[in-house]
Order: structure tokens, then sequence, then C-alpha cells
């Protein structure tokens, strides 16, 4: 049986019904566990929690560097307040270890509390915290929900996906056996995508891929990556947790009740574009976990 890398699927709010809480990640959950190596044998094993009561450290982050853990993924699903400083310090500690973390927020201020992440918080621009140096991102992008203000990119709708403009050199993440050119294509899309890019001195990050749009035709980065190296671990800043969310691969999932735009279906209707989010997905738990992208 080859090496089991072990995932924990983590938000960054307490269990609320009528909110983002780690259930709504479930089809993620499902997938990461499903994918094995060549001998049929299981290549990860997910963990999937929401995190302790909010303004106290949490049990599990505030303890990450010292668990078995081989990565994190973090779902900033909180206004500000979803981190304290003994877990970024230990979720630093994790990474300066070699533990692979990827961080995903969304619109405005949603997620702003990785900010104080050291390395990976730098990466994410929000509304009212690390302001994007580029002014034209500081405007108002979806003008259809217009109560959300900046960043907001509008990449279509839940339920529907988005092309993907791979920067080149081609990271491993986004390769793709199955596609024309090698390249991953597609990702779930979403009205009011975060704004994340590359800290201006941090010579291990670069913007690996972009999508456009379908509002303004404006391009936004839609992921950072960050290379391992002495004392870090490998890294992805993801400009929304909606790639990875249960109702933006099928919307017949749910939503909480504050999500007001009627969905979209034309994911469903695409095994390619699902294909396509699933190796991308694949391929992010291996190149975090230290792992060949290759090896399925």
């Amino acid at each position: 049986m080859g090496q089991v890398s072990r995932i924990l699927l983590q938000t960054t709010i307490p269990h609320a019904d009528d909110d983002w809480h780690i259930g709504r990640f479930s089809l993620l959950h499902r997938y990461l566990a499903s994918v094995s190596g060549s001998d049929g044998t299981p290549l990860f094993e997910v963990t999937a929690r929401n995190r302790d009561a909010i303004g106290e450290p949490d049990n599990v982050l505030s303890t990450l560097d010292t668990s078995r853990f081989d990565e994190l993924w973090l779902f900033a699903v909180d206004t500000g307040d979803g981190l304290t400083d003994a877990d970024c310090e230990a979720i630093g500690r994790f990474r300066q270890r070699g533990g692979g973390l990827l961080v995903a927020r969304d619109h405005m201020d949603l997620g702003s509390s990785v900010c104080t992440l050291g390395g990976v918080g730098a990466a994410h621009f929000f509304h009212s915290k690390n302001l994007d140096p580029d002014l034209s991102h500081r405007q108002n992008d979806d003008t259809i929900t217009t109560d959300i203000q900046w960043p907001n990119f509008h990449s279509g709708a839940n339920g529907d996906f988005q092309r993907v403009e791979p920067q080149w050199p081609l990271h491993p993440v986004l390769t793709d056996a199955t596609s024309p050119d090698g390249a991953i294509r597609f990702l779930p899309a979403h009205p009011h995508e975060g704004d994340v890019g590359k800290p201006e001195h941090d010579d291990s990050a670069r913007v690996i891929a972009k999508g456009c749009s379908k509002l303004s035709g404006k391009s936004f980065n839609l992921a950072v990556a960050f290379e391992p190296g002495e004392g870090r671990g490998p890294a992805i800043a993801q400009s929304t947790f909606h790639h990875f969310a249960d109702y933006n691969w099928d919307p017949a999932e749910g939503a909480p009740s504050f999500v007001s735009e009627p969905p979209g279906h034309a994911l469903a209707g695409s095994p390619e574009a699902r294909e396509s989010i699933r190796a991308y997905v694949r391929n992010v738990a291996l190149w975090l976990a230290g792992r060949p992208v290759a090896v399925l």
C-alpha cells in the first residue's frame, strides 16, 4: 500500500446551519477521499471540520504544527475574526515544517482574517485590509449584486463554469493530460470572486491562473502558487472558496439563504468541465503533499 497523505479541510467559522459550514464542501471531501493510486489504494485521508468558538484558539489549528496532517485546505468564510494569533502562528509553523497550505476566501472582506497569515496572507487583497495596489481592482465589477463592493469579479453564475487562462510556464497543478494543450481549462464560476496576487517581495510566488469577468471583460487572478523551499511548504492562494463548494459543483445541493443570485446549470451539462475541475483538485492535493502530480 502506498503512502497516504492526510488532508484537513477546515472553515474559519463554527457550525451554523445557514452559512458556509464545512458540510457545504462535502462533494470535495468525498472526491478527495475517493482518489486512488495505480494500485487502487487511497492516496488521501481526509478530515473535515469547522473551527471552535470564535475568539479562542481553535483546538486543531492552534496545534497544527504538531499534528499528523500533511496539508491544510483553509476555507476562510468569516467576516474578519476567523483566526486567532495562536491559530496563525501554528499554521505558520506547520508550513515551516513543510506542510502544504491552500487558502481560499471570497469577495469584499469575506475571509479577511487570513491577512494575518504569514506569507500566503499577503497574497489576499480585501476591501478594507491589504488593498490591491492595482487601483483598477478597487472598483465594482459585479453590477448585478450591487450591495457587494470590490473586490467582486464576476466569472459567471454559481453552477456554471468559467474558462481558465493558464499562465506559462505551466504550473504542475494546472496540468491535464486529457486537455488538447495539456492544461486545465475550466473551474467553477462565481458571481463575485475575490482578489489574489503575487506579494511584492516574495520571489517564491507567482500567478498561475487567470479568469475573465463576464460583465466587464476585466482579467483577474484565480490562483497564486508559492513554491516550496527551505523552511516553507508549498501553498496556494485561491480567489474564492466557491471553486470548491457543493453549490458551485451542483446547485441542487443548496446554499445559505443569503445567496440571492439565480444559479446556472452549465456545469451539469459539461463532462469536460467537470473532469477539468476534478483534475485541478487532484493536482492541488498531490502537489501540496509534495507528491508527483503525474502519479495517477
